[in-house]
């Protein structure tokens, strides 16, 4: 549809006539309904134009000019109006909405680029460059960049008449409409998936930029008859091999990959890049199967039904697919995964391109298996056996390091289809490392098991980044369809294993909330991060289903992201199942927390419990800034040293008991100009800044240490101590503050 615009653009310049421009203006409308990027198009032709209108003046060309692009500009909206009924109510958000979609789409899919699986909104600015340099045939790539150097000198050597002659400034504009998009994508980083075919629209201008570079070669280096001939010949060779690769790989045309990419090592793009997304190989080699088993009816896996819809009826009919229980005999997959390893023991599709197959088809029963592949398999289950389980459900899960292998040993025959997930609960500053974010979060890594006589087992590879806590869950996938409930989920700490143990301690030592409330525990993973623990034993399908609501106040209120720090605190409402699972009818979740310092949790379900919590210390960060007062003398000293610091005030106790930090603690700040002061503390005088110990600091190595945050405003005199209620002071100490 471009390419019509732009032949239309450069035949209405040319006839320079109203129903030109009309026609131009339908074919924008058009463009524009099918990819709302054809929107450039708009303000190129009225630039354009308006160059028409400054030279010709106010006379009746120029107001021939103003009519044609007023009656182009109104063709070209009221068709993109009259084919896009969401338009209808508003045109303006129509745009709008339309055009972020194009920058911000908010589902995230992971985008195999170069061996790195990588999301796809977080793609590398050279991204598309790299995806057209290899996958444009090399007589067009050449003749492509001899077209865009050609134009840019020709427009540089004459500037002007890139304003007047009609020539020049369609050059000028195949230039911009080739290289402007590219360069935005690299700039604003736009959610792509799939290669680069969101921006396959300049392979329009870039076209007719080749065209121009062969132009440049017959009129430059062809005055001479041979040569002329020479030229021709070379681009119809060029063209020549271009097709000999299309029957070559026919119909696959859509993995075609020039000579810039490695296409003699095996598997090599396949392992690199996203060579047959939509499965277009499925058909074939579903043909193959049939071929492969001629006498039998095989159960099959496959992404889409229509990848069975397509068949010819002979091969339907001996097909079915893998739902309803039926376990499959084969699964198809286009592309190796890094995450189920054993996908590259099984057979693949024979036909071959590039050295590279487009489609494994995964036997998983041991009698369709190669004898390497069962020996394989055999290997993985060893070395996973080799270890304790960390999890004893329906299947036993192992860890190898960063691998994890579900196994049941007496796999019954009559087994219904499975399928094991893996959810990662990443922290907040992990989360942008996953591939999956969005709306497909709910498992992040999966594989199907496959069968070994009376042995059955799955095996996920975790990439290295992945070290926090995780959903590990047993599916049932049943009918064709959405997936049902897990069968059984459990949660596993890479962190800190044995969670389970560790919530049983915590319940030994802490009493629940309330009688029907979840119980909430505050810890640290080994690395100090802080996160909550939720748990409830028996916990019914309502309380799985409603949300949890999650307010962190900050102890200082610039740490707040921008978007909260006018309420106050930062909101984490959840359903517990992004966080957590059922396992054994128990409710358990793991919440990840900030890294900057809390001052109260507030949590719970809406009418149904509350919790509220104070964050104690973290003796990480407690030892730091002990460390930095080493060589610091006290502002005053007395049952506590107290220092002053980058606005902070900390209270130290070098040899410190619990009765020591018993009595509360009180803190009158005396600001220099009591108007900084809220206004319900001026007649005070002071801001009162009391606290527990327990909630602003802790003990750690024999010592003890607390750190309160001072407000921005000046301080004149700061007084503190400890007191009994009803009893008094226990201690007193005034500091003044120097400016």
């Amino acid at each position: 549809m471009l390419m019509i615009a732009l032949y239309l653009l450069e035949r209405a310049f040319r006839k320079d006539t109203v129903a030109a421009f009309v026609l131009l203006g339908i074919a924008a409308g058009l463009l524009t309904n099918l990819r709302i990027m054809g929107i450039m198009l708009f303000p190129a032709v009225i630039a354009l134009r308006g160059m028409d209108w400054f030279y010709a003046g106010a006379g009746p060309q120029g107001k021939r000019i103003l009519l044609t692009v007023g009656l182009f500009t109104l063709a070209g909206g009221l068709t993109v109006y009259a084919l896009a009924p969401y338009a209808w109510a508003n045109p303006g958000d129509y745009i709008a909405t339309s055009l972020d979609l194009t920058v911000n789409h908010p589902t995230v899919w992971p985008q195999l680029f170069r061996g790195e699986l990588i999301p796809s909104d977080e793609l590398p600015p050279h991204y598309n460059a790299v995806w057209f340099g290899i996958t444009t045939p090399p007589p067009i790539l050449l003749l492509g960049f001899i077209g865009v150097a050609a134009a840019a000198v020709g427009i540089c050597r004459r500037p002007g008449a890139a304003f007047r002659n009609t020539n020049v400034r369609l050059q000028l504009l195949l230039l911009a409409a080739f290289l402007l998009p590219l360069l935005a994508a690299a700039l604003l980083n736009p959610n792509q998936t799939i290669g680069w075919r969101q921006l396959y629209f300049v392979y329009a201008p870039f076209c007719l930029l080749a065209a121009g570079g062969l132009h440049w070669f017959i009129t430059t280096l062809g005055r001479r008859r041979r040569m002329a001939a020479g030229v021709y010949g070379l681009a119809g060779l060029g063209l020549g091999l271009i097709l000999i690769s299309m029957a070559q790989i026919h119909p696959f045309q859509q993995v075609y990959f020039n000579f810039l990419a490695d296409r003699t090592t095996p598997e090599y793009l396949r392992t690199r890049y996203f060579i047959d997304s939509v499965s277009v190989a499925h058909r074939e080699g579903l043909e193959y199967l049939t071929e492969l088993h001629p006498e039998e009816t095989l159960i099959v896996r496959v992404a889409q039904r229509w990848q069975l819809e397509v068949l010819p009826p002979a091969v339907r009919e001996r097909l079915l697919t893998a739902g309803g229980g039926r376990n499959a005999d084969y699964e198809l997959i286009y592309q190796l995964d890094n995450s189920r390893p054993d996908v590259a023991f099984n057979s693949a599709y024979p036909r071959r391109f590039y050295n590279n197959t487009l489609i494994a088809l995964r036997p998983l029963d041991a009698a369709r298996m190669t004898a390497a592949a069962q020996a394989a398999y055999r290997e993985l289950y060893r070395d996973a056996i080799a270890n304790e389980p960390i999890i004893r459900a329906d299947y036993k899960v192992y860890r190898h390091g960063q691998r994890l292998t579900f196994v049941r040993e007496n796999c019954p025959v009559e087994e219904r289809d499975m399928w094991f997930g893996v959810k990662v609960i990443p922290r907040p500053a992990e989360s942008r490392q996953l591939p999956f974010r969005g709306s497909r979060a709910d498992d992040l890594f999966s594989n199907h098991r496959v069968r070994l006589g009376e042995l059955c087992l799955a095996v996920i590879q975790l990439p290295d980044y992945v070290s926090g806590d995780l959903i590990l869950a047993q599916r049932n996938l049943g009918n064709f369809g959405p997936v049902g409930m897990p069968l059984w989920e459990e949660l596993y700490s890479l962190s800190r294993p044995g969670l389970g143990e560790l919530i049983a301690d915590y319940r030994r030592r802490n009493p629940p909330a309330g009688p029907d409330a979840f119980e909430v525990f505050l810890d640290r993973d080994t690395a100090g991060r802080p996160r909550l623990l939720y748990a409830k034993r028996d916990c019914s399908d309502t309380e799985y289903a409603t949300r949890i609501t999650l307010r962190l106040y900050p102890e200082r209120l610039a740490d707040l992201p921008a978007d909260y720090q006018g309420g106050g605190y930062e909101s984490r409402d959840f359903p517990l199942a992004e966080y957590g699972g059922r396992p054994g009818g128990e409710c358990v979740a793991i919440v990840p927390l900030p890294d900057y310092p809390l001052a109260a949790i507030h949590t719970g379900q809406d009418g149904i419990w509350a919790v509220n919590l104070y964050p104690p210390a973290n003796p990480v960060t407690l030892r730091a800034a002990y460390a930095a007062l080493s060589d610091r003398q006290p502002a005053a000293q007395s049952v506590f040293d107290l220092y002053l610091q980058d606005n902070w005030m900390l209270y130290l106790r070098e040899t410190c008991a619990a009765a020591d930090t018993a009595a509360a603690f009180f803190l009158h700040i005396i600001p220099e100009e009591v108007t900084d002061l809220p206004a319900e503390r001026q007649a005070a005088g002071f801001a009162n800044s009391d606290f527990a110990f327990a909630r602003r600091g802790g003990p750690f190595d024999g010592k003890c240490l607390a750190t309160i945050p001072l407000p921005d405003y000046p301080i004149k005199t700061i007084r503190t101590g400890q007191y009994i209620p009803g009893q008094g002071e226990v201690w007193a100490a005034e500091l003044m503050v120097e400016r």
